[in-house]
């Protein structure tokens, strides 16, 4: 597991941020074409059959598999870097990152500016609590 210092992943954010934004509009893209998708199922069904516009609907599921498509790629970027998506909703990202001889976890939340809390493994966003000193000092000798 890469490990990152309160230094190095507040670097990442900007980036992260824009991964983030993308992977959460693909979301809601796909969730949007699944509730039209489901409002034409639900409307035949009420109706005892209908004329289906086939072709709309298969451009419609073509256009819910994309966004689908980038979500899982866009999750998958960001995991390769290291960082760890707790919520795509709520835009919430964690760092791992040592304190000591324990791994943490540095958290972020997409609307906040910089990386304001950690947590520990067991604990998640509930557990937050604010970076300390322990977090700024010596992070420039730490190996990765």
């Amino acid at each position: 597991m890469k490990t990152f210092s309160l230094d190095e992943a507040q670097t990442l954010i900007p980036v992260l941020e824009s991964l983030m934004k993308r992977a959460m509009q693909a979301r809601e893209t796909a969730e949007g074409v699944e509730e039209d998708l489901q409002g034409l199922s639900q409307r035949i069904f009420l109706q005892g059959g209908m004329l289906v516009p086939i072709a709309q609907v298969a451009r419609r599921r073509a256009e819910r598999e994309v966004a689908v498509q980038q979500v899982k790629d866009t999750l998958q970027e960001i995991d390769s870097i290291g960082v760890q998506v707790k919520d795509i909703e709520k835009g919430l990202l964690d760092f791992p990152c040592r304190l000591g001889e324990e791994t943490v976890l540095l958290c972020w939340k997409m609307g906040e500016s910089e990386i304001q809390y950690w947590h520990t493994m067991e604990s998640g966003f509930s557990g937050r609590q604010p970076i300390d000193e322990r977090f700024r000092r010596g992070q420039k000798q730490r190996p990765n």
